[in-house]
């Protein structure tokens, strides 16, 4: 087991949603050497910029959290960026990090890497069994080949690098950004806004049918920490809940606990994306003892009282 306490830990994307939680996460633990490079200073699709980082932070450890994400709409209009600047970003960093011998890399992939039809839930196994869902693919393939560099590192340099594949986040500090947000912030916002305007509907992409899976943000901040200390094989690991809802269920959720009355309304000619998500935890229970703690619901208020808060709306 790692003691991250006494160890130099370099984390691209530290300041967005999920790396803020992650540093304040391993602030609380007692790990004192954090280095976490600003988009403004470090521009981690440039090599020279890779070699910078490594050459400022000097780490003994890299959790890779920076990433292009966003939601349907994002990633049907920047499919070209998302490939791109996703499959440099970590290639390169993996990369210099071989260079330099560090003792551990963690690269955070995705379920959007999934193939379109794969059984449920979805099995580590079965990540190869399929295309991945058109409106996400070239991010899902781009993170995907981070996985291949990982598992041929290890086989030919010995470099101990792991990837853990995460169910969709929600949590307080979400992008609520109406352009590139993910569906439960884009929600919220929608609900609490049209509240806030006496608007009597609301319009939701698709048609609810398909499924979703939910890990809030805490508990996958402690799931990547337990990951870092115990896990060392290249083979991937589901960070999740094992838990799916449709979207329609998360709809008249979100629609219930923020409190909307009007009506909510389907936009059918609007893509819903992979037909079904939701993975299998068993690995991660049996390598690093790993398991969602945070209740749906309860996951739910948080955010949406965060986000009255933030807003100071209704």
């Amino acid at each position: 087991m790692i003691n991250l306490k006494n160890k130099s830990i370099l984390i691209p994307g530290g300041n967005g949603f999920l790396g803020t939680f992650l540093v304040q996460y391993l602030r609380k633990i007692g790990c004192r050497e954090i280095f976490v490079p600003r988009s403004k200073d470090y521009d981690l699709v440039q090599m020279e910029f890779v070699k910078k980082v490594y050459d400022d932070a000097k780490p003994d450890i890299v959790i890779h959290l920076a990433a292009k994400v966003g939601g349907i709409g994002a990633n049907r209009d920047n499919p070209g960026k998302f490939f791109y600047d996703n499959l440099l970003m970590g290639a390169q960093l993996m990369e210099i990090g071989r260079q330099k011998g560090i003792e551990k890399f963690v690269t955070i992939g995705t379920i959007c890497s999934y193939p379109k039809f794969v059984p449920v839930p979805f099995k580590e196994e079965d990540i190869w069994n399929g295309y991945p869902d058109e409106t996400n693919a070239p991010y899902g393939l781009a993170k995907k080949m981070l996985l291949v560099q990982s598992q041929s590192y290890r086989q030919q340099y010995g470099f101990n690098s792991i990837n853990l594949i995460l169910a969709n986040l929600y949590g307080p500090g979400d992008n609520f950004d109406p352009i590139t947000s993910h569906v439960i912030p884009a929600l919220i916002k929608k609900c609490i806004d049209a509240r806030c305007k006496g608007a009597k509907k609301i319009t939701v992409w698709g048609r609810g049918n398909s499924t979703r899976e939910f890990i809030y943000i805490q508990d996958a901040v402690r799931g990547i920490v337990l990951a870092t200390q115990q896990y060392n094989k290249s083979d991937p690991v589901n960070l999740g809940t094992g838990i799916e809802i449709s979207i329609k269920d998360l709809v008249d959720l979100i629609v219930k606990l923020t409190g909307f009355k009007g009506k909510v309304i389907w936009d059918s000619s609007k893509p819903e994306g992979q037909p079904r998500r939701c993975v299998d935890t068993k690995k991660a229970l049996k390598e690093f003892g790993f398991k969602a703690n945070t209740k749906f619901k309860d996951g739910l208020k948080e955010v949406i009282r965060w986000y009255r808060e933030k807003t100071q709306l209704l």
